[in-house]
């Protein structure tokens, strides 16, 4: 038996993450199975901000924006698996351990975020997860960290 995955495009991850430009950092969800696993999508231009003095003459993606854009994605497969479109959802870092950086990521690249739970479950304010980010099959980045949902009343 074949469970569906779902799906999130730009208009539902905007309902559930309240960032913004300049810093939203994922544009759509293609797999998300419940709260399990998710694979989220960056596709890195060079009209990003961070690239101006990062460095100029030679564009790098920061490593802490592939870490938030992988915290996004994760934040996104819970807040479709939980329905919590237009809730006003806040998360926030509590820790990022093991995290290793293994090639650039540069304006052209469509960067991958695959996310795995480690601890957490529907109604659980505390998650664990971990995050590999490639770039056409190559490991990016990879990171545990552990947030906190906050769900205003």
């Amino acid at each position: 038996m074949t469970q569906d995955l779902a799906r999130a495009d730009i208009q539902m991850i905007q309902r559930i993450l309240p960032h913004r430009y300049p810093f939203l950092l994922v544009d759509r969800v293609e797999e998300i199975d419940g709260t399990t696993s998710a694979l989220g999508i960056k596709n890195v231009t060079m009209n990003e901000p961070h690239f101006q003095g990062h460095f100029p003459g030679q564009p790098i993606m920061p490593g802490v924006t592939i870490i938030e854009a992988m915290a996004q994605t994760a934040a996104v497969m819970v807040g479709v698996a939980m329905d919590l479109a237009d809730k006003n959802l806040l998360i926030y870092f509590m820790a990022i351990d093991k995290c290793k950086f293994r090639r650039k990521v540069i304006p052209g690249d469509v960067l991958e975020m695959r996310l795995t739970t480690l601890r957490g479950k529907p109604g659980a304010k505390v998650w664990k997860l971990k995050g590999e980010a490639t770039v056409e099959g190559e490991l990016a980045a990879e990171a545990e960290f552990t947030a906190m949902m906050d769900l205003p009343e």
